[in-house]
């Protein structure tokens, strides 16, 4: 029915695309701040990759790590004036950001020259011509990276203090946790990871302009969090693959593509208002070692009698 060249796009924009659903996890979903200006730092990610290597030659692997880092670095800029905002403060504050860093590149008129070559900015008209660099395998392999990264970070300490901190902001402070340092980390890693996604997605499209950075997309992203649950790690997975692949599978009704998305988004967040996964996460190391004895023929492991850790070989012989 689609091809695998279709297929393989598909793949690549849930990879970027849960990158910025991975980070705004952090944000949202395990520390309870509400972004609706993330588009402004998959935008800067994006125009600093393309910048690096087009214009300075830089590899696009080290171009992906500086645009992350420049996201990052604008993260950190924003939280150090925004994170003491509460609630709908802070919501509007970033969507407020997000906006003016794409209302910048859609008028910035800037030309680089770097060893006689010219490289233009043309505002709304965007950048055209962008080497495609990003890959299905090495999209996966950035993914499989994060995934690892975050999961290690959730079960740290400072996951832990950022989950007290959505949970109660004032208790979390009074038991001796820095909410700011928390505050401060989950804005930073998120923007990171969203550099990192939006200099992905400029190496697969081949071209950028502002428009794609409005903030209706930010919107996608926060829901895509709140589809998979909040705080739910596979659930930002389940959720992003399954909204990134939707629209296409509806292509079939043709005008009535967006509405039956829509429509299917409201079902779903009705009937599981807590996202699919519901906080909850799937036990991904129970699933590996059941496909490990499907594809070796091991059985189960027998658990050791009376609840002992030894002496099980001798109570069965």
């Amino acid at each position: 029915m689609f091809s695998w060249y279709y297929i393989e796009g598909i793949l690549i924009q849930s990879c970027y695309t849960l990158l910025i659903v991975l980070g705004l996890s952090i944000l949202t979903g395990y520390t309870g701040m509400f972004s609706f200006g993330h588009a402004g730092f998959v935008c800067i990610g994006a125009y600093v990759s393309v910048i690096c290597t087009m214009a300075f030659g830089l590899p696009y692997w080290l171009s992906l790590i500086i645009a992350g880092l420049a996201a990052m670095l604008l993260g950190a800029g924003l939280g150090k004036i925004t994170l003491n905002l509460k609630g709908d403060y802070f919501c509007i504050a970033t969507l407020g950001v997000g906006e003016a860093i794409r209302l910048i590149f859609n008028n910035l008129q800037l030309t680089i020259n770097v060893g006689g070559k010219g490289f233009l900015l043309d505002g709304a008209k965007g950048v055209a011509s962008i080497p495609l660099h990003t890959t299905f395998k090495g999209s996966l392999v950035i993914v499989v990276i994060f995934l690892t990264a975050t999961t290690l970070l959730m079960n740290s300490k400072h996951g832990r203090s950022m989950l007290a901190v959505r949970e109660d902001d004032l208790a979390a402070q009074m038991s001796g946790i820095n909410t700011f340092r928390s505050k401060m980390l989950a804005m930073c890693m998120s923007a990171l990871y969203a550099g990192i996604a939006g200099g992905m997605m400029a190496h697969y499209f081949g071209y950028l302009q502002p428009k794609m950075f409005m903030m209706v997309k930010s919107t996608e992203y926060t829901i895509m969090v709140i589809f998979g649950g909040m705080g739910s790690i596979t659930g930002s997975v389940l959720g992003t693959v399954l909204l990134c692949a939707l629209p296409e599978l509806l292509r079939a009704v043709g005008d009535w593509r967006l509405v039956m998305y829509g429509l299917a988004v409201i079902i779903i967040m009705i009937v599981r208002p807590k996202g699919l996964m519901g906080g909850k996460e799937l036990p991904v190391g129970r699933i590996c070692r059941a496909i490990g004895r499907v594809f070796t023929g091991k059985k189960k492991d027998l658990p050791p009698p009376d609840g002992g850790d030894g002496g099980g070989e001798e109570a069965l012989a």
